[in-house]
C-alpha cells in the first residue's frame, strides 16, 4: 500500500547549527536506508517559506502500522509531524512513469 506524508519540521529554539547539521545527516542516512528497503519511494520539496522545513514523500507499507514504524525511525521524526493519506489506485492511472535505462530518472 502506498502513503503519502507531509513532513513539517519545527527545530527547537535554541538549538545549535551543529546539532541541526547532525540531525540532517542523520536524517539523510535513514532515508537512504528506507529507500533501498523499498519503503521510501519518493520525496519532493515544495515551495517554502522563509525558515520553513516541510517535505512531501511517497512511502510503501503493507499497513498503516508498518509505515508508522518507519516514520518512527526517523531521526527528524523528535522535532517533525506528519500528516499521513493513505492512497489507493485510481482506474484511470496510467501506472508509473517509464524509466530510461539505467538511470533511474523518467
Amino acid at each position: 500500500m502506498e502513503f503519502l506524508v507531509e513532513m513539517v519540521t519545527t527545530v527547537p529554539p535554541g538549538t545549535s547549527d551543529d546539532e541541526i547539521a547532525d540531525m540532517r545527516a542523520r536524517e539523510a542516512v535513514r532515508a537512504a536506508e528506507l529507500a533501498a528497503q523499498g519503503q521510501l519511494l519518493r520525496l519532493w520539496r515544495p515551495p517554502l517559506g522563509p525558515g520553513e522545513w516541510r517535505s512531501i514523500g511517497l512511502f510503501q507499507a503493507d499497513d498503516a502500522d508498518l509505515l508508522e514504524a518507519a516514520l518512527a525511525s526517523m531521526p527528524l521524526r523528535a522535532w517533525r509531524r506528519d500528516t499521513v493519506t493513505p492512497l489507493t489506485p485510481h482506474p484511470n492511472d496510467p501506472g508509473p512513469p517509464p524509466r530510461l535505462a539505467g538511470t533511474g530518472r523518467p
